[in-house]
């Protein structure tokens, strides 16, 4: 028999990363001239993967997250990955808006994923472990197509191919 090949679909950010456009992104906001003497803060919470944007008014803020989504950029962080929340309002004008950073895939899109897979006809076996979905074949060929097909797919966050063997 066919030696069984096979990768892993993974959906993983780098909070590392993540961090390090946090902290560029704080010392921006502080230098830059129009930010300055705003007011506006923003505060990073590493456990629970959350981004907080507090600004005297959300046209402050819009720009604000212009400059986290820039700095995540840079360091190679896609903007799927993040999910901004609604404007919340503050104590007096002010406004709060917060942002969910995806991290591992949910079993709604995995098991979305593993359905179009399977709607494909191809002989692979997609399997669903936790927040990442396995992905097994006996032909590599077939593997390589499933792959070119997720990648044109819009599961609305950034997909990542590993442990292909």
């Amino acid at each position: 028999m066919a030696k069984e090949c096979s990768f892993d679909v993974v959906s993983s950010v780098d909070m590392q990363e993540v961090d390090n456009a946090f902290q560029q992104a704080k010392r921006e906001i502080t230098t830059r001239y129009d930010l300055k003497d705003s007011k506006a803060e923003i505060s990073l919470d590493k456990q629970g993967k959350t981004i907080t944007v507090a600004a005297p008014a959300e046209f402050v803020a819009k720009q604000v997250i212009d400059v986290i989504n820039t700095k995540l950029i840079k360091r190679g962080i896609e903007l799927g990955a993040v999910k901004w929340g609604d404007p919340q309002p503050a104590a007096g004008q002010s406004v709060r808006q917060t942002a969910a950073i995806v991290d591992g895939i949910d079993k709604d899109t995995a098991s979305k994923i593993s359905k179009d897979i399977r709607n494909l006809k191809l002989k692979c076996k997609p399997t669903i472990e936790g927040d990442k979905l396995r992905i097994s074949s006996a032909s590599r060929d077939t593997l390589q197509e499933v792959i070119a097909y997720l990648k044109d797919q819009d599961y609305g966050q950034p997909l990542q191919y590993v442990n292909y063997r």
